[in-house]
């Protein structure tokens, strides 16, 4: 008998774990019992996908490049592979933007649940937490981000998921360098990178065998630690605002890789199910990142010289979704405190979340340090930014749930169209997930 494909375990798994999660709402001992027994097997998932997130970046990437054989092909590349994330990512905060002042979710928002939630929230330490780094981010000088991307020490570097940037700086570094010494001085370093690129991709497999119950624990804690109801319904409109500009991006997605790729967007839809549904679920685009180079590779055919590349770029700067986020959070928080905003500050609200979104740390809850970061360019007054953060928070988990979604979606949709235009787009290497975990669970 067939084994059920991936995507629907997965699927099982976190419908499971909602439902698990509800029943245990309604014991008083459910919330610690999930925390002590549950979620520790979700975290111990999450952790072993970060565990490999470096050593598969460093394999693919310098495997990819000197695979390349021509730094004019990587040139060609990188130009491409920017360009178009910028696109998508100034499309994802136009929609935002048109569907916040189209729908102004902000403009219902009583001044009573304004209070209440400022008082809810306004202490919370993650909140302290996320202005305290968009503070120091905002004292850095304009290049900042330029030496922040350049490792003084590339060690130090591997050993922190959160300075991928420098990491795929120095892998970049290490390959072009392979490439000018020639091919047959660095055959020795690329064999092993070769094979260190292997046996990642198959340890990308063992971990993933246990994806349907580490999503059931995931979920079932997301469950048990979600907010007071009565403020999630206060925030319904703002929420259902975001998703439905998520959505509307899945939809450009689709549309684009359709009409350039030539291929059904169900077909994508199918094979990026299970990076989509991992992304949801753990909420980082850098946890997600070797199931989703697997997944572009092996079951989309996108070759491993472009995939290689343009993924980890794109974990690390394509933030569609949060940028998206950014827009429509940004406008909500103003239009909520009566806070009027010019044409020209929804023009400073584009550029600087497309400049927030690069280099960004692809993990949780990152996007609220954005936010800030956003806000401070419109001059928003700094004594109401606690309050702003406490506007969104409750329903921020959920929300970056399905924006890490789509940040996910987007990287693999560039990835694909950037391999077409180079003709590096083949036939997938395997159809299914379960024949290339034959030999492990045989």
């Amino acid at each position: 008998m067939k084994k059920l494909a991936l995507h629907w375990q997965i699927l099982i798994g976190m419908v499971l774990g909602i439902v698990f999660g509800f029943i245990m709402t309604q014991v008083d001992w459910g919330k610690e019992f999930v925390g002590d027994w549950v979620n520790p097997f979700g975290t111990i998932f999450v952790n072993l996908l970060k565990l490999i997130a470096v050593p598969l970046i460093l394999a693919s990437l310098i495997k990819g490049i000197s695979d390349l054989k021509d730094i004019a092909k990587f040139r060609n590349m990188g130009l491409r592979t920017i360009v178009i994330y910028i696109c998508t990512t100034i499309i994802a905060i136009t929609v935002g933007l048109g569907l916040v002042n189209l729908f102004a979710p902000g403009d219902g928002i009583s001044k009573e649940t304004i209070a209440k939630l400022s008082s809810t929230y306004e202490g919370n330490s993650n909140i302290a937490g996320k202005l305290a780094t968009a503070a120091q981010t905002k004292d850095a000088g304009p290049l900042q981000a330029l030496v922040d991307m350049v490792p003084s020490n590339a060690v130090a570097a591997m050993s922190n998921n959160s300075l991928m940037l420098q990491v795929i700086f120095f892998a970049i570094f290490l390959g072009i360098s392979m490439l000018l010494i020639g091919e047959k001085k660095a055959e020795p370093m690329k064999n092993f990178f070769d094979s260190l690129n292997d046996v990642v991709l198959k340890m990308v497999d063992l971990i993933m065998l246990f994806a349907p119950f580490a999503v059931f624990a995931l979920l079932a804690n997301v469950v048990v630690s979600a907010d007071d109801p009565e403020v999630l319904l206060a925030l319904l409109f703002y929420a259902l605002t975001v998703v439905a500009g998520l959505l509307i991006m899945i939809v450009i997605y689709c549309l684009i890789f359709a009409l350039y790729v030539k291929k059904s967007p169900f077909w994508f839809l199918q094979k990026i199910a299970p990076a989509q549904l991992l992304a949801f679920s753990t909420s980082s685009s850098a946890a997600t990142l070797p199931v989703t180079m697997e997944r572009v590779e092996e079951h989309m055919g996108v070759e491993k010289e472009v995939s290689s590349f343009v993924l980890p770029v794109g974990a690390t700067i394509n933030m569609d979704g949060t940028s998206l986020y950014q827009a429509v959070a940004a406008v909500f928080v103003c239009q909520a405190l009566d806070i009027d905003l010019t044409f020209s500050a929804q023009l400073t609200i584009i550029l600087t979340a497309l400049l927030a979104s690069i280099g960004s740390a692809a993990v949780p809850g990152a996007g609220m340090v954005m936010l800030v970061i956003v806000l401070e360019s419109i001059d928003f007054p700094s004594e109401l930014l606690p309050v702003a953060l406490a506007l969104i928070f409750a329903v921020d988990r959920p929300l970056d749930m399905l924006r890490t979604t789509v940040n996910v979606t987007g990287d693999a949709t560039v990835a694909s169209i950037v391999a077409k235009s180079l003709g590096k787009f083949g036939k997938p290497h395997v159809e299914n997930w379960d024949d290339n975990l034959e030999d492990v669970t045989s």
